[in-house]
């Protein structure tokens, strides 16, 4: 069966805990938001707005735009014809779990912009990594599924149906997969799509996360490539932002986290699954990437 880098990147950060809700503004008005840190999305559903990214420039929404930030940095989002911002601590307004609605500017008439926002969190111990292999900034316009799905997850999030959790949490992977394979990949800056556009290397990707327990070099996944191995090292690096067995190995140890974190596997067996001749072998390997020995991280957990 065929593997799918995107999703299998998506699985591993185990996006959970969906919160949203309806913003609006009429009038002049600005907001500027501390650093989150944690993944938002924000899908515009009438009218247009600002939102200037603290490091990625300024960008006009209009209706059916959508926006994801895999690690919100501080942001401003004013009108059009913006106002003074007004300071938000942006943890302070994420504790807020009522579902009522922001209302930014002139209050008691009808808003110019309305938009649903929401923010997530990633269960991944290395979701610093994987969120590296993301745009940190994905604007997709015109797509009429990504409102559709954010509408799902506002109702959802509202309700306190039996499953909710597991529905929501698929719901966000779908929204993430959605979002991330609308996007323009050969524009994307570098990581997983950026590289994933390339359809040569999008084969080795493939065969990296299809097989990470093959001992893969980069000749051979240069010339499953069709590349030389000089030219595969230097494309792979420039699109992914790291050489390729560095990637590999980053992969193999997530897995591995996974495997004790969920799978009660002995040391061997995870050893095994990796790519590594034995438990010591890899020990000494998971010991010198994560900063503790791989038994001792599964009795952390």
């Amino acid at each position: 069966m065929a593997v799918d880098p995107l999703a299998e990147v998506i699985s591993l950060l185990q996006p959970s805990a969906v919160f949203s809700k309806v913003i609006s503004g009429a009038g002049r008005w600005g907001v500027r938001y501390t650093r989150f840190g944690l993944p938002s999305f924000c899908a515009l559903l009438q009218g247009s707005c600002r939102l200037s990214i603290d490091g990625q420039g300024t960008l006009t929404l209009t209706e059916g735009d959508f926006i994801l930030l895999p690690a919100t940095p501080g942001f401003t989002m004013t009108s059009l014809e913006p106002g003074t911002p007004a300071l938000v601590d942006a943890r302070a307004a994420a504790a807020d779990v009522s579902g009522t609605e922001i209302r930014h500017g002139t209050r008691g008439v009808r808003p110019d912009v309305r938009m649903l926002g929401g923010y997530f969190q990633f269960g991944s111990p290395d979701a610093a990594m994987l969120v590296a292999l993301l745009p940190a900034v994905l604007h997709v316009r015109g797509s009429e599924r990504l409102p559709q799905l954010v509408r799902l997850v506002r109702e959802e999030s509202l309700e306190r149906r039996p499953g909710r959790e597991l529905v929501l949490t698929r719901l966000v992977e779908i929204l993430l997969i959605e979002a991330l394979r609308t996007a323009p990949g050969e524009q994307a800056p570098a990581g997983l799509l950026r590289a994933m556009a390339d359809k040569r290397l999008a084969a080795a990707f493939r065969l990296m996360h299809g097989d990470p327990a093959r001992a893969w070099t980069v000749e051979q996944l240069a010339r499953k490539s069709a590349l030389s191995r000089s030219a595969f090292f230097d494309r792979f690096t420039r699109a992914v932002g790291m050489p390729p067995m560095e990637y590999l190995l980053s992969w193999r140890m997530a897995l591995a986290k996974r495997l004790l974190r969920r799978e009660g596997l002995a040391i061997g067996q995870v050893a095994e699954r990796v790519g590594y001749g034995s438990a010591s072998t890899f020990s000494t390997a998971f010991s010198r990437h994560v900063g503790q020995a791989p038994s001792r991280y599964a009795r952390s957990l």
